[in-house]
């Protein structure tokens, strides 16, 4: 049985006047910890500024560097922080009752103490009465970072804890009397929620994979944020109710859920809150029980150009160029994740036009590009890349995009096509850019062939950006920045011109880690006279790379030291991600 429902505040008195009566309806039937960010679109004003607004508004101050209070952990049931979007916390500095932490306070004390909640939006009379119900302490209230609270009660409770919380009896009428049916019932309608819950804030967090990992004694659940596995707290109880999470994303993506020995594949069409995913589903047998990978697809995610790539001017200038060419191969290379669909979906954005013919070929399709035929292979039925690419071709096409390379009979066909008048794109895995020349060469394409059809190949890679809220400039050490330079193949008088560098902080707007979002450094290789002749001899790759440095090619250490240079990242992240070889 839910909880009553939510009485929404009054539009505070400093911004009602702002606002449509549309605008205030919305806004009332917006959840608590979507307000803030609603009226920052309303209003087009900072959410800083709306808070700050707000706060003032409701007569409450703003709390930053929040932590709970553990005394008060336990007080309130997981559903009941979950849809009010407000948490207990400690503040020391107001609490006329701080003790040493050997001598906690008495039952009688703790009575009179006020009770400190950080919320998302002015809790009303409805809200602060139901509270009132688990708790006789004072409650004194802070306006807080809807993000901040939100992740606070997901690292105190566990994601989607709220949906499989075992404490609802406790709260909900007497009548709510539970026959057995009805517990079925309701156990089936909590892991819809949960499930629901886990990829809703795997959205929210930006991330691109959710991992469910059956483990001993324990269901862990884990996204990948930015490039990097982050373990999601969990509810206590999870582990009872793994099988049927398990069995639920099966059904949803249409899986056999009676085969638990062999490995599946499927796909779910999720839609949440005017979000569309396209969820890849593959499924593993594991000694506990299946392990479950989802694969985000954001059908409606903003398409990236490529000074939001994070392109120099300089880099742009030279790809573009490129791009006007009526026919050759584009190459972008670089690990899983490492954003080259996103770049060739920026290519073909900055080239489309009514007056070209462009035909795809994806697995799977990431963007919609207006105007651009997109098909999608299908392995299953027998349409592979080399299959569809040979029916592309009779589709008179002018910029053909070829997802991935991944064998001798795409690579030849492509490879063709650049060579009779189309513009092809392409990736490859390969650590660098002249590595996709030898890498085509070793699969058995001729080299006179690789010569004549690269035109441009780019290497990538993604490093986190960092928090512009709260990353500061710092003094280096120069005996460590000239170590790792030279270590990045970075010239040495550029680490005694550097004085300062830019460092993670950690903030209520990053929930901490010092970084928000990701930025790609590149390493763009143009062929010229001396490379075809090397690469005619099936030179190495070392070979094709100290040439192209000869003639002015930027490599991905020295593109990341740019990135740093300029305050994006920092070398810990550049060296994180480029596998640092002899050149």
């Amino acid at each position: 049985m839910p909880l009553p429902p939510l009485l929404s505040s009054p539009v505070p008195a400093a911004l009602a006047a702002r606002l449509t009566p549309e605008q205030q309806q919305a806004l009332a039937e917006t959840p608590r910890g979507g307000r803030i960010a609603r009226l920052s679109a309303d209003l087009g004003m900072d959410e800083s500024a709306i808070l700050a607004l707000v706060a003032e508004s409701a007569g409450l101050d703003v709390a930053s560097n929040l932590e709970t209070d553990p005394l008060a952990r336990g007080l309130l049931p997981a559903r009941l922080v979950h849809d009010y979007q407000a948490i207990p916390i400690r503040v020391e500095a107001r609490d006329s009752t701080t003790r040493a932490e050997d001598a906690p306070p008495t039952a009688e004390e703790l009575a009179h103490t006020p009770l400190h909640f950080a919320t998302a939006w002015p809790a009303d009379e409805a809200m602060q009465d139901w509270l009132r119900t688990f708790t006789p302490r004072p409650l004194v209230w802070h306006l807080a970072v809807p993000e901040r609270v939100h992740q606070l009660i997901i690292e105190n409770f566990g994601v989607g804890s709220g949906s499989l919380d075992d404490g609802d009896e406790g709260y909900l009428a007497p009548e709510a009397a539970t026959a057995p049916v009805e517990e079925a019932v309701d156990e089936d309608a909590a892991v819809v929620r949960f499930v629901t819950d886990v990829i809703s804030q795997a959205v929210t967090d930006n991330a691109t994979d959710i991992h469910f990992e059956p483990q001993e004694g324990q269901l862990r659940i884990r996204y990948r944020v930015d490039g990097l596995l982050v373990p999601v707290p969990v509810p206590e109880n999870l582990l009872r109710f793994q099988d049927a999470i398990i069995s639920r994303l099966k059904i949803m993506a249409r899986l056999n859920i009676s085969e638990r020995r062999l490995p599946q594949d499927g796909r779910i069409n999720f839609k949440a809150g005017g979000t569309t995913l396209d969820i890849r589903v593959s499924t593993i047998p594991t000694i506990y029980a299946e392990s479950i990978s989802l694969r985000l697809l954001n059908q409606k995610k903003e398409a990236y150009t490529m000074e939001r790539l994070g392109m120099s001017p300089e880099e742009q200038a030279a790809i573009t160029h490129v791009l006007d060419f009526p026919h050759g191969i584009v190459l972008v290379t670089g690990p899983t994740g490492s954003g080259k669909s996103t770049s060739l979906n920026a290519f073909l954005r900055k080239i489309n036009s009514t007056d070209l013919r462009i035909v795809t070929i994806e697995d799977p399709i990431e963007y919609e590009v207006p105007g651009v035929n997109q098909m999608q292979v299908r392995p299953e039925i027998g349409l592979s890349f080399a299959g569809a690419l040979r029916h592309v071709l009779r589709q008179d096409p002018d910029v053909i995009m070829v997802g991935e390379i991944r064998d001798r009979e795409t690579a030849d066909i492509a490879i063709r096509a650049s060579l009779t008048g189309h513009l092809v794109f392409s990736t490859l895995h390969t650590n660098d850019a002249p590595g996709a020349i030898t890498r085509l060469i070793d699969m058995g394409i001729e080299p006179f062939l690789v010569a004549s059809a690269i035109e441009l190949v780019i290497a990538q890679r993604l490093v986190r950006r960092l928090c512009p809220e709260c990353s500061r400039p710092e003094p280096v050490q120069p005996l460590k920045l000239r170590d790792t330079l030279a270590i990045l193949g970075v010239d040495q008088a550029e680490a005694d011109a550097v004085t300062t560098l830019r460092v993670p902080v950690g903030c209520d707007r990053c929930r901490g880690t010092g970084y928000r979002g990701r930025i790609g450094i590149f390493e763009i290789l143009r062929p010229n006279d001396e490379l075809h002749e090397l690469v005619l001899k099936r030179e190495s790759t070392r070979a094709l790379t100290q040439c192209a440095r000869r003639h002015g090619m930027r490599t991905l250490e020295q593109s990341g030291w740019e990135k740093v240079r300029a305050g994006h990242t920092t070398l810990e992240e550049v060296l994180r991600v480029v596998t640092v070889t002899e050149k």
